[in-house]
């Protein structure tokens, strides 16, 4: 599992389907639990522990915490594990056990629903539909919570995929935030000529391969991302290929950073205008404003256009979740919590230190490039779609990122790699709906 900013990622091919416990003896897993369990699950009056991958954000989640003890009288005890293989496993055996944390920090999508297969998650549904009641989260982000028609997380924050840009570096070559496919293209064309690299692309790390893949499919047809991500369409299809040859193109006319390059670096590179857009998760608003560039000002961001003028604009949009163990040591402080994640009042202090937005969409962001890229999204009623790594069966999701590796380094060519996508598609499908049955 690999964690970046409000990414959470597993790079290693996941357990086996049917037992979060296959491939572990016996030894291994009483390891495991132990290391799960220790002295810090044990109960501590008016506080819930929050096992999560990230240290980075513990003061976020004390800050969260205290704006919930008010409302139900139980703090976030965050309790974090920053070696992301020793969290999936841990956390994934903790939860068999009697001692498990209160909360975790988990994936959405089909990261969860493989946890919850498991039967050792608790039912928020409940939760879900009193918030839906009170207009905090949208019935749209339900799926990304679901597994078989029940809840079984509360959305962590919500992130856009955006193009992050240097705003002095924009004004100096004459260039704005483009509205149109061609604004796009006039923009690298400008900076290129400049010596400056126009995007910021890598597959170092393994799971930013298939940033430029989501992005760009979507913008030739969201339509057509959405079917594929749920295995209706075929990666081999004429959206896909149009989406590759694009991104072939942007390679080798040189807009593209070095397969290899540390995306770490990048809010330094667009401070120091050595790349013009970044594109990444807007969580990333944090480590940019970290550099010293301050939002809005210093730095802002956009949605990449659709290719086509005529097509419905989309965004791509990542969540985490807070999910509730079956076997929580101070379950019934841990479902209030989780009913109360998304207070607005919570809400506020959460993202404001994220530097990103909230799920509920009636939470305003401090951070004035969210609030202004929320609202027009709202106002337009953009097509809101699932990031990549969480749309699929996660063999399919881990195979198919290591094969868009492959193509950003020249080990494949395109129609190489949509074949090989397409045949792994037709192969985790049908072993998740095997299992399924």
């Amino acid at each position: 599992m690999r964690s970046n900013g409000g990414a959470t990622q597993w790079s290693s091919h996941p357990l086996g389907r049917r037992s979060v416990l296959a491939g572990i003896g016996a030894g291994g897993a009483a390891a495991l639990a132990g290391c799960a369990r220790g002295d810090s699950t044990a109960v501590k009056p008016g506080t819930t522990s929050l096992a999560n991958d990230n240290a980075t954000w513990d003061q976020g989640y004390v800050a969260a915490g205290r704006e919930l003890k008010k409302l139900t009288g139980y703090a976030l005890r965050p309790l974090s594990n920053p070696n992301p293989t020793s969290y999936k496993q841990v956390t994934q055996i903790s939860l068999q056990t009697t001692k498990a944390t209160d909360m975790i920090k988990w994936a959405s999508g089909y990261l969860l629903k493989s946890l919850a297969r498991t039967g050792e998650l608790s039912d928020l549904s409940s939760l879900w539909a009193d918030y839906e009641r009170r207009g905090w989260v949208t019935s749209q982000a339900r799926e990304a919570m679901s597994y078989r028609g029940s809840v079984y997380g509360m959305p962590l924050y919500e992130s856009y995929y955006v193009l992050f840009y240097n705003t002095a570096l924009f004004r100096k070559h004459g260039l704005r935030a483009p509205g149109t496919w061609e604004e796009l293209l006039h923009n690298a064309e400008v900076l290129k000529k400049a010596d400056i690299v126009p995007f910021v692309a890598t597959q170092s790390g393994n799971w930013p391969a298939y940033e430029w893949f989501q992005e760009l499919v979507s913008k030739v047809d969201p339509q057509f991302y959405a079917e594929l991500i749920s295995g209706k369409a075929h990666y081999t299809d004429p959206q896909a290929k149009q989406a590759l040859q694009i991104w072939q193109d942007f390679m080798r006319k040189g807009w593209m950073t070095p397969a290899d390059f540390d995306q770490n670096n990048g809010p330094a590179a667009l401070k120091a205008g050595q790349v013009g857009m970044f594109l990444h998760g807007s969580w990333q608003s944090q480590g940019i404003a970290a550099t010293g560039m301050k939002p809005g000002v210093d730095f802002d961001a956009f949605v990449m256009p659709p290719v086509e003028s005529s097509t419905r604009r989309s965004v791509i949009t990542e969540s985490g979740v807070l999910a509730v163990p079956r076997k929580a040591v101070s379950h019934e402080a841990a479902m209030a919590n989780a009913a109360n994640w998304l207070d607005p009042k919570v809400q506020k202090v959460w993202t404001d230190f994220l530097q990103d937005a909230s799920a509920n969409p009636r939470s305003r962001p401090g951070n004035p490039v969210m609030a202004g890229l929320k609202d027009r999204a709202q106002r337009e009623r953009w097509t809101l779609l699932p990031r990549y790594g969480e749309s699929g069966p996660p063999n399919l999701i881990q195979g198919n990122t290591d094969d868009l590796g492959s193509f950003m380094t020249g080990s494949s060519s395109a129609e190489g790699t949509l074949r090989s996508m397409a045949g792994r598609a037709a192969e985790e499908w049908a072993a998740w709906e095997r299992d399924e049955a």
